[in-house]
C-alpha cells in the first residue's frame, strides 16, 4: 500500500511539473508563406508595399501566374522540354520535371574521384569567430520567427540571439578522370556543399565531360557555416552583398583545395564558375559581381534575391533586393558606419545592376511558381517574394544586355529537386558556352605497346586549339571566348 501511494504521489508530481514545463516551452513558429500581419497590400505609393497581383493563395506558398504583368515576358515551352542549347532570355517550363538522362551513370564513361577535407573557424581569418544563433531546440529559426523589426523600418530585423561561435565545414573536391596532374584546370565553386540537390553533380559532370559538352573541370563543394537566415553564419556568408565571401574562397579555401586534392586551379576568370541554391545562389552572383576579374560564369537555383542581409547595412538597406529594385521603405539619408558611428554617405547607386556598367558575367538561374513567399511573419518589408525577385532580376539583366537565361518553372517549389535533376546538365552546358573544350590526346604508338593506337582520356591545356582566342567585344558587351 505504501508503495502504491508513492507511485501515485510521484505520478501526480510528474503530471504537474511536466505540464508546467510543457506550457513553458514555446510552440515552434513555422514558416508563414502568407502575407505577414500588418503588411501594406493596398497603397502602392506607401512604404513597404507588398504586391499580391497574380497570386493564388489556395496553395502554400501561393502559386504565381507566370503571365502576370509583374513578370517579364517569356517564351512558354512545351511541357517536358527545355530551351535550345545556348538560348538566352526568359522561358517558362513545366509542369512535368523528369530527370535528364545525363544525371544517370553510364557504362564506359570514365568517372572522376572526390576528395574531402574539413575546415574550421580556427583556420580562418575572414570568418573567425563565426556566428551562432540561439534557437529553441528542435525549432529551426525559432528566434527570428518571433523577433521584431526596428521602429519605423520593417526591413531591419532585430536579432538579439546571435553571438560569436565556432563553425566547421566539409569541402568536397570532384576531380575529373581526364585531369592531368600538374596542369591548370577550370573549376566551379559550389555553395551549400553536401546538399542533396547536388547528388547528381559528379555523375552529370562525368557524362557531360565525356560528351565534350563542358570542359574537364574541378568541382569544389563548400559546406556552409551553419544554421540559416539572419543572425546565422550561413546568412552572414551568403546574404551579405559584399566581396567578403569571395575573398574567403580565394584566400582560404582554394589554396587548401590545391594542396589537399593535388590539383592546380586556373587564374583565368573565364575558366571559373560559381553555383549555389537559395542564399548560396545569390552568393554565387555576388562573388562574380564584386570580383569579375575572378569569375565570369554563374549558375543559381532559386537565388535569394531578397532582403536577407544581416547585420543590417544602412547604406544598402534592401540587401540583395537592391540588385534589381530600389529599397521599398521611405526616403531617408544614406548612412554608413565609420568607427562605429553612423555617418551620411552618397547612395551606392541602386538598383545595383541597372546603375553599374555591364560586367562580364554569364548568368543562368530558375525560380519556381511556388517559391518562397514571406516565410518569416515578422518582416513585412515588401522585399521577401522569391519568385518576384527572380523575375525582376531577369528583367533588369535584359535591359542592361547581359548574357543570361532565366526559367520560370511551373509546379516547382523553392530549390525544386525535380527541376534541378531536369535542368542541371543543360544549365552547366549553357554556363560554360564559349569556353574551349580540348580534344582527347592520342597516345604515342610503339610496336611494343600493349594498348597500341588507343585513345587516351588524358587532358592537358596543350590540347586547346591554337586558334582559340578572345572574341572581340560588340557594343561594349562581353562575348566570352571563340574558337
Amino acid at each position: 500500500m505504501t508503495n502504491s501511494w508513492a507511485v501515485l504521489e510521484g505520478t501526480l508530481i510528474c503530471l504537474v511539473s511536466c505540464t508546467s514545463i510543457a506550457l513553458a516551452q514555446p510552440a515552434c513558429v513555422t514558416q508563414n508563406m502568407a502575407v505577414p500581419p500588418g503588411a501594406n497590400t493596398t497603397d502602392k505609393a506607401a512604404p513597404f508595399f507588398i504586391d499580391t497581383t497574380g497570386l493564388d493563395f489556395k496553395t502554400s506558398p501561393p502559386t504565381r501566374d507566370p503571365l502576370s504583368a509583374n513578370y517579364p515576358r517569356a517564351t512558354e515551352l512545351p511541357d517536358g522540354t527545355l530551351p535550345p542549347p545556348g538560348a538566352e532570355g526568359n522561358f517558362i517550363i513545366g509542369p512535368t520535371h523528369n530527370p535528364a538522362p545525363e544525371t544517370i551513370a553510364k557504362e564506359g564513361v570514365a568517372r572522376g574521384t572526390t576528395k574531402s577535407f574539413t575546415l574550421s573557424s580556427k583556420q580562418s581569418t575572414i570568418y573567425n569567430p563565426g556566428l551562432i544563433r540561439d534557437d529553441v531546440a528542435g525549432c529551426t529559426n525559432s528566434s527570428i520567427m518571433t523577433t521584431v523589426t526596428a521602429p519605423d523600418d520593417k526591413s531591419h530585423m532585430v536579432v538579439t540571439t546571435s553571438h560569436p561561435g565556432i563553425w566547421s565545414r566539409t569541402i568536397d573536391v570532384y576531380v575529373p578522370a581526364q585531369y592531368v596532374r600538374g596542369t591548370e584546370a577550370p573549376f566551379i565553386v559550389v555553395g551549400d556543399g553536401g546538399s542533396n540537390a547536388y547528388k547528381d553533380l559528379a555523375t552529370t559532370l562525368d557524362n557531360l565531360i565525356a560528351q565534350r559538352r563542358v570542359p574537364p573541370m574541378i568541382a569544389i563543394q563548400i559546406g556552409n557555416g551553419g544554421q540559416d537566415a539572419q543572425g546565422s553564419q550561413r546568412g552572414r556568408e551568403y546574404d551579405a552583398v559584399s566581396g567578403a565571401y569571395a575573398q574567403f574562397v580565394e584566400r582560404e579555401v582554394l589554396p587548401l583545395v590545391e594542396a589537399n586534392a593535388d590539383v592546380k586551379l586556373t587564374k583565368d576568370p573565364d575558366g571559373r564558375a560559381t553555383m549555389g541554391l537559395s542564399s548560396s545562389g545569390v552568393a554565387a552572383l555576388t562573388m562574380a559581381w564584386f570580383y569579375p576579374d575572378l569569375y565570369h560564369r554563374v549558375l543559381a537555383f532559386s537565388p535569394t534575391m531578397v532582403n536577407q542581409q544581416w547585420p543590417h547595412d544602412p547604406s544598402l538597406r534592401g540587401g540583395a533586393w537592391e540588385y534589381h529594385s530600389a529599397w521599398t521603405g521611405p526616403a531617408g539619408p544614406n548612412l554608413i558606419s565609420k568607427a562605429g558611428v553612423l555617418t551620411p554617405a552618397e547612395p551606392p547607386g541602386v538598383p545595383l545592376i541597372a546603375a553599374a556598367p555591364v560586367k562580364p558575367i554569364r548568368f543562368w538561374f530558375f525560380g519556381g511558381d511556388q517559391d518562397l513567399f514571406y516565410p518569416n511573419p515578422t518582416i513585412p518589408d515588401g522585399m521577401h517574394d522569391w519568385t518576384l525577385s527572380n523575375a525582376l532580376t531577369a528583367k533588369v539583366l535584359a535591359e542592361k544586355g547581359y548574357h543570361y537565361q532565366f526559367l520560370f518553372v511551373r509546379n516547382a517549389k523553392h530549390v525544386d529537386r525535380p527541376t534541378i535533376a531536369q535542368t542541371l546538365p543543360s544549365a552547366l552546358e549553357w554556363v560554360w558556352k564559349g569556353y574551349p573544350i580540348p580534344r582527347p590526346r592520342k597516345r604515342r604508338w610503339t610496336p611494343n605497346a600493349r594498348s597500341s593506337r588507343r585513345r587516351s582520356s588524358a587532358w592537358h591545356p596543350a590540347g586547346f586549339s591554337r586558334s582559340c582566342r578572345r572574341a572581340p567585344a560588340e557594343s561594349g558587351r562581353w562575348s566570352g571566348r571563340a574558337c
